[in-house]
């Protein structure tokens, strides 16, 4: 947005002094030259050292109202956000992702204290300064990292990064012997609330880790670290490295007792098979020998060539060895078992 300055005349509307008579008939035409946000993720974030603002034109002060109705695409709303950031999770960047969406047009700059100063005023962490540093520029809604962010911050910080508003949680955070280190961003109406995710913390992961100890260093043992590395006694090295193979000889059996309940279901599911095929070639073996030798529809034997009753087996015609029909006795006579003719 372009900003128009003059010196023409002074606010008593007199002229000024013969030497600035020049400047004061002129108008200076500037424009915002501040950085933009980042449109594509192809890079990490930039330091803040590497791309500092040099815009010349007047950083006119915004109110939350105007912020929030959009401005210039050369005036992104400048928001900091600041923190340690240690074991960077999702609810790091949650916060942050609702820093960069306050406001229609926003530059989000992200302040990240020293291992100096974390160790001074809150503890120790699992990752070191650099650490911290790389993890914030790959977050793809930050625009900007400040390295070294001081613990409270100062109207001289705010006034040389150009910050329009400070995001961060509404709770009340007690450090460096104040009851509330945002308590005068607050009072000058540059404070923006976000919520807190819960559930998920730096605090929590450390719990844990330290509640679970045991577990990861036999998995770390596992993996190849040493005790040395672990910080792991010789006695409690031998004992995870034991609890390691029982937990091998356990999944091996485990791994054994499947296979062979998986064989057995294998076997029953043919078995089942086998016998049900079975059955349905019984039940057809049987039918076709009802049909042949039941008395159901039994013709008695007209040969006149023997004298015993026979009785046809089926209907259907097949060769015999006298008369093309094969016969078969219902019920031998008395004369043919003792062999009579």
């Amino acid at each position: 947005m372009p900003v128009l300055t003059t010196n023409a005349e002074s606010e008593t509307g007199i002229p000024k002094s013969f030497s600035n008579e020049l400047l004061s008939e002129t108008m200076e035409e500037l424009e915002h030259t501040c950085p933009q946000p980042r449109l594509t993720l192809t890079a990490p974030a930039p330091f803040a050292d590497e791309t500092s603002c040099q815009c010349q034109a007047p950083h006119e002060k915004l109110t939350i109202a105007q912020a929030r109705l959009g401005t210039p695409v050369d005036r992104p709303v400048r928001v900091y956000a600041d923190g340690i950031f240690d074991l960077f999770h999702s609810g790091h960047a949650r916060a942050l992702m609702q820093a960069k969406t306050l406001f229609p047009n926003s530059y989000l700059l992200v302040g990240v204290c020293s291992d100096d100063l974390t160790h001074k005023f809150k503890g120790f962490t699992v990752m070191n300064e650099t650490e911290r540093y790389e993890a914030l520029r790959h977050c793809r809604y930050v625009d900007e990292v400040i390295r070294d962010a001081p613990w409270t911050l100062t109207q001289e910080f705010l006034e040389k990064h150009k910050i329009d508003f400070v995001a961060h949680d509404d709770i009340p955070y007690s450090s460096a012997g104040s009851d509330d280190v945002y308590k005068h961003i607050k009072e000058a109406g540059m404070f923006v609330p976000t919520q807190r995710t819960e559930g998920i913390s730096t605090s929590d992961i450390i719990t844990r880790i330290v509640r679970d100890y045991d577990v990861y260093a036999r998995r770390n043992l596992q993996r190849g670290y040493t005790a040395k590395e672990l910080n792991v006694s010789f006695i409690n090295e031998k004992k995870y490295r034991f609890q390691n193979q029982v937990d091998k000889m356990k999944e091996k059996v485990k791994n054994v007792e499947e296979k062979s309940k998986e064989f057995v279901n294998k076997v029953e599911e043919k078995s089942h098979d086998l016998i049900q095929k079975w059955e349905e070639k019984s039940r057809e073996f049987i039918g076709n020998f009802l049909e042949l030798f039941g008395p159901d529809g039994a013709w008695v034997c007209t040969s006149p060539f023997c004298k015993c009753p026979y009785v046809r087996a089926s209907p259907h015609p097949c060769p015999g060895p006298s008369h093309g029909t094969l016969w078969f006795a219902a019920q031998p006579p008395l004369d043919h078992v003792s062999g009579g003719s």
